[in-house]
């Protein structure tokens, strides 16, 4: 499945509507908060159609996976949104997190956990908020919002060191921006053990870049550090390719079209996460020229005077801190 999808669901009462455009929604928040219900809605009027006095529009299948035998039930669904409440342990579970991987479906998953076996966007996490009533009959909107803000502010104090989630090209990188200024750059090798880094370092401010494609598992966790005075400033791009796609390096609409709509052309069953996808669209459009790129070793040419501006430009005011440091 590709592309952006509205879901309206409603009955006399309650009113849901919102869009997803990846394979993995998250919804989470505290109990009463109307995730459940939506759950609910979905799978009565699965059940029992307009009599179910819910009324639902999608351009896709939606649906409510659940049980002992859901991955047995998994394997008849195709081209679907899959809906999954909490309750349901199974979403914790390796086994799981293979049966996505492999599937054309898009998945909503109602959880508090962090599903670590799920490399989902830290964009894509939501609540719900109960926007207003409707006249005397009291039908409670419903919509998604954002918990996780990815924009950095206009004004940050200037960080004492760099952590980058991986050890490949976009370490090289960075730590090559890093070296001229005395800055340290460290290597977390791997997003799970950024949380473990900000701990051991409580006395100084870092600069964390890594892949908001797939670093959602872990933002609770470091959004819960931050809020009790940790302090860190949080650069989370789609990934470093993503970055380079998006300096302008490469001429042509295309890539800009693919980067305006990514959800258009990202097939949900041959990409676990966005960021696989810009590695191998990157690699594909720099494949036989001057800026030919590989995940494992930088090539050069990305350090260069005007295509290492490019990037950091792209970077917004996260390379406006990388290049204010002293």
């Amino acid at each position: 499945m590709t592309g952006r999808h509205r879901i309206l669901i409603q009955n006399k009462n309650l009113q849901y509507d919102f869009e997803v455009v990846r394979n993995i929604t998250i919804i989470r928040g505290d109990s009463a908060t109307g995730k459940t219900t939506l759950i609910d809605m979905i799978g009565q009027y699965e059940r029992d159609g307009d009599h179910s006095g819910i009324n639902l529009m999608c351009d896709k299948k939606c649906t409510v996976l659940s049980g002992l035998r859901w991955k047995d039930n998994l394997e008849t669904i195709s081209d679907s949104i899959v809906f999954i409440d909490e309750n349901d342990r199974f979403i914790v579970s390796k086994d799981f997190a293979e049966a996505v991987k492999n599937s054309d479906n898009y998945y909503v998953l109602i959880t508090r956990d962090n599903l670590y076996n799920l490399p989902y966007s830290v964009e894509e996490i939501y609540g719900i908020h109960a926007s207003g009533r409707y006249m005397d009959v009291r039908k409670t909107y419903n919509e998604l919002y954002r918990i996780y803000s990815t924009d950095i502010a206009d004004t940050n104090p200037i960080p004492h060191y760099i952590i980058v989630e991986d050890s490949n090209s976009g370490y090289e990188f960075f730590k090559a921006l890093s070296d001229p200024k005395k800055i340290k750059c460290v290597s977390a090798q791997g997003r799970s053990n950024i949380y473990h880094l900000l701990l051991n370092e409580k006395y100084e401010l870092p600069l964390i870049i890594a892949d908001g494609a797939a670093f959602g598992c872990e933002m609770n966790k470091i959004s819960e550090l931050i809020g009790q005075g940790r302090k860190a400033i949080l650069y989370l791009p789609e990934s470093f390719e993503w970055l380079i796609l998006k300096s302008g390096l490469i001429d042509g609409k295309r890539v800009d079209n693919i980067l305006n709509a990514p959800e258009n052309n990202i097939e949900s069953n041959e990409y676990f996460s966005w960021e696989r996808y810009f590695t191998k669209l990157l690699t594909s459009e720099t494949e036989g020229t001057y800026l030919h790129y590989s995940k494992e070793k930088l090539n050069d040419v990305f350090l260069h005077a005007k295509e290492k501006a490019a990037i950091i430009n792209a970077m917004e005011k996260a390379g406006e801190i990388i290049q204010n440091i002293d």
